[in-house]
């Protein structure tokens, strides 16, 4: 079973009309975010650890997500330090 990150806080996006459909980022996604059957799809979005596994492999550009600097790590950071939280949204 796959451990999921905070819910509704992941910065992944994705731009279905760059996708190709080559299946790059279902295969190097350790989480199983991706689903492909034609262009791909996010069908576990709360899975993704911003990794950025997808959009380094991407050859279209298509996924973009800022790694190391989400609103999930800025959440866990905030509780931390006890200093107000920001991310890159």
């Amino acid at each position: 079973s796959v451990m999921k990150y905070i819910d509704n806080v992941v910065t992944l996006c994705f731009d279905e009309s760059k996708c190709t459909g080559c299946g790059m980022c279902a295969e190097v996604c350790p989480h199983n975010v991706f689903k492909v059957d034609g262009v791909a799809e996010i069908i576990n979005k709360n899975n993704c650890i911003e990794c950025g596994a997808c959009a380094k492999n991407c050859p279209f550009q298509a996924i973009k997500v800022c790694s190391g600097v989400g609103c999930g790590y800025a959440m866990i950071k905030s509780k931390i330090t006890g200093k107000e939280e920001s991310c890159c949204c």
